[in-house]
């Protein structure tokens, strides 16, 4: 069969087969420099802290309206857990495995021995993990979660104050106000529960050696999972 497309029609639509192209990969080159922007932009994601210094004073309010600070906790054990249940590495550790939980066995272990647990999302309204008081609540109650508290840092201060790049990530206070651990919960940057088993759990390591009086073997580590939504 005769093509009957004339070379004028042909050149038209050759014209903008390119142009769609070009548009594509000027949008494409739009994007990836927008997220590396990201990357580099300090007030995207804040700096980890170190370890050995004073803790950074705060305070914050709960989903119930009641206030916490870290000198009112002076003497106590405080561990800081930025948490998005919307995170698959999140949800990972509040799966239940054999009717278990990793994080609320965490929290009800700790809370009994007189560490304060608080439970921070950072997530900024309109932002992938923003929650009401409420939704945050009911979710922990379904989940069987155990925290001190559940702190809706919604301006993001308390997270970039921490350092808060990833959910999960965690701080832990020794009774002094100096922060002894940062960093990840555990060593297995998986989202999947069945990985739990085999980790090697800092956060467990670095509170069970404190508690003890001992030193913290591992006091800092590179958090995993998603990133904080500020």
């Amino acid at each position: 069969m005769t093509s009957t497309t004339t070379p004028s029609r042909r050149s038209r639509k050759l014209r903008i087969v390119a142009a769609l192209a070009v548009a594509v990969l000027l949008f494409g080159g739009f994007s990836v420099r927008r997220m590396l922007a990201a990357k580099a932009d300090p007030e995207s994601l804040p700096d980890l802290l170190t370890v050995g210094a004073a803790a950074p004073a705060f305070t914050a309010t709960d989903t119930r309206g009641t206030s916490h600070s870290l000198a009112g906790y002076a003497g106590k054990w405080v561990v800081l857990e930025w948490f998005n249940h919307g995170c698959p590495y999140t949800r990972k550790h509040y799966a239940l495995v054999n009717g278990v939980g990793n994080s609320q066995a965490m929290q009800q272990e700790y809370t009994r021995r007189g560490v304060i647990w608080l439970s921070v999302v950072s997530s900024g309204p309109g932002r992938q993990g923003y929650t009401s008081a409420k939704k945050a609540d009911d979710e922990a109650r379904k989940k069987g979660a155990a925290p001190t508290a559940i702190i809706r840092d919604t301006t993001g201060v308390l997270g970039r104050l921490y350092g808060a790049r990833n959910t999960p990530q965690y701080a832990i206070i020794d009774p002094q106000g100096v922060l002894r651990y940062a960093g990840a919960i555990d060593d297995r940057n998986s989202p999947s529960a069945k990985d739990i088993a085999g980790a090697t759990n800092y956060v467990r390591a670095a509170l069970d050696a404190g508690l003890a009086g001992q030193p913290i073997a591992v006091a800092q580590t590179q958090p995993y999972g998603c990133e904080v939504k500020y």
